[in-house]
């Protein structure tokens, strides 16, 4: 599908992720979230935080996570330990099967993944999942592909890759690494964890709709 972008309604009705944001802060800052959806989780893509929600207090250092899945935490306070960067992922996902923060830079193309007929400079596989799959950019471009197609993504981009079609980062632009939150929502199907690929796993079989 095409990339989009944060913004309630600006993704496609099949999503489980429904709206995302980043929000940066300068060292001590801090900022209040008033509880939206179902389901909210934030990462922290950069630096550090501390957050209070319900008289607790938490730590959370660079690539930690804090999900929010009852109905008990109606408002979230973030704090910035030294300058960071925070998003925030709102949703109605039964379940997160993984998220965190990974990167892609050039490379030599791996030769265990699923074959395919594009050309790619980088050592990133090309897989699909038994699960929806999102990738939010937040620094460095690159050329990715997705049910067949390939689309230019960048900061403040979101891919989103439903079940069973295969994904790949082809190449980054002038050959400066990516770093994108990667969030896989509810198992289906055969309900296998983590990146699949057909000379080991079996044909993949997406979601026709999902795209």
């Amino acid at each position: 599908m095409p990339v989009f972008r944060s913004g309630q309604g600006n993704a496609p009705a099949w999503c489980e992720l429904e709206s995302f944001e980043f929000v940066e802060l300068k060292n001590g800052e801090s900022r209040d979230f008033d509880r939206s959806g179902r389901k909210e989780e934030f990462i922290v893509c950069r630096g550090s935080m501390m957050a209070a929600f319900n008289k607790v207090e938490c730590t959370l250092p660079e690539g930690s996570k804090l999900d929010l899945n009852g109905g008990g935490v109606k408002r979230v306070t973030v704090r910035a330990c030294g300058d960071a960067l925070v998003c925030r992922l709102v949703g109605r996902w039964k379940s997160i099967t993984s998220s965190g923060v990974f990167t892609a830079q050039t490379a030599e193309p791996p030769k265990f993944d699923t074959p395919h007929n594009y050309v790619k400079t980088t050592g990133f596989d090309n897989h699909y999942h038994d699960c929806d799959e999102y990738w939010i950019f937040f620094e460095g471009a690159a050329t990715v592909a997705s049910e067949g197609k390939t689309y230019q993504a960048g900061p403040g981009g979101c891919v989103a890759t439903g079940m069973g079609w295969h994904h790949d980062v082809l190449s980054v632009k002038d050959d400066k690494p990516i770093r994108a939150i990667w969030f896989e929502g509810t198992l289906e199907g055969q309900k296998r964890v983590g990146h699949l690929w057909e000379p080991q796993h079996g044909k993949a079989k997406p979601r026709a709709k999902r795209v």
